[in-house]
């Protein structure tokens, strides 16, 4: 069903429509609205279309949405009513792949809504941190110049005293020169080898000699260092819970494959590129 309420080219005429006075306590989604040569459209038939707009049409006001489902609903229902001869192959086919399809989701859910619960999250989380170490990061600033003798010489003013962050805004080349060389905090990888491993080399506070990379000469002093923590529940909630899914899923599907028989030796006898010729849906 498209998306696009038809109800949408008039909806001015929508809003003529009175919306039928139910008492909150005695609607459900078995409550008929319309009969359309004799079959019911039901408040259920309508919150499964509106389900499925896109948000810009279920922000409409609530007479407009309410009307306006209605309408499209008795509107496919005399189109269906008028329908004669068998349904066409092609759409026979999208019925049934469609029906098996929400069949399977709902089968999934079944499987999951009970089992992937807070606690089951949480246990799994507490698993996998466990024994969490974490990454080395670290802060450091440094000072970039053209040569080694310029870097020595800044090195060793360095530590008679110069203040490095003043050094660096008078001094280094590189695009941190004016915040004082700061670079904040980087992990493995982020920075190049050579800048990398002579940064985790230092103890906090103390200045490097000159390092090469083929940005220049650098002096760097390692401001602090420290070790990643787990994250979050929270922030990973989202994965674990998929992951616990999929293996509810994948163990369900296993144990099934071993009680239902599953025959897919024709399937080798055909050419996949059956699947081009579309016109095989139209026989």
């Amino acid at each position: 069903m498209s998306k696009t309420l038809n109800f949408l080219r008039g909806s001015a005429i929508a809003l003529m429509l009175v919306t039928p006075a139910f008492a909150d306590d005695s609607v459900n989604a078995d409550t008929v609205v319309a009969t359309v040569a004799g079959s019911d459209i039901t408040v259920g038939h309508m919150l499964a279309v509106r389900a499925g707009l896109d948000p810009q049409y279920q922000s409409l006001p609530d007479d407009v949405l309410f009307n306006g489902i209605l309408e499209q609903l008795v509107q496919q229902a005399l189109l269906s009513s008028a329908f004669e001869g068998e349904l066409p192959k092609r759409l026979q086919l999208e019925l049934d792949t469609q029906a098996t399809a929400m069949k399977a989701t709902a089968a999934m859910s079944q499987l999951v809504e009970d089992k992937v619960d807070d606690a089951a999250i949480q246990e799994a989380y507490d698993a996998r941190y466990a024994n969490f170490e974490g990454t080395p990061e670290y802060n450091a600033s440094h000072i970039l110049v053209e040569t080694e003798e310029e870097a020595k010489a800044i090195a060793e003013d360095i530590r008679g005293g110069a203040d490095f962050a003043e050094t660096a805004k008078a001094k280094s080349t590189g695009p941190s020169g004016p915040n004082g060389g700061q670079l904040g905090w980087f992990g493995p990888g982020q920075m190049v080898p050579a800048f990398e491993g002579a940064a985790a080399a230092l103890e906090k506070g103390q200045v490097s000699d000159p390092v090469k990379t083929q940005f220049g000469w650098h002096v760097i002093i390692l401001n602090d260092a420290r070790q990643t923590s787990a994250p979050e529940l929270a922030s990973v909630r989202p994965q674990i819970e998929g992951e616990l899914q999929r293996q509810i899923i994948e163990a369900e599907l296993a144990r099934l494959e071993t009680e239902i028989e599953v025959d897919t030796a024709a399937a080798g006898d055909i050419d996949p590129a059956i699947l081009k010729q579309t016109d095989l849906l139209e026989n």
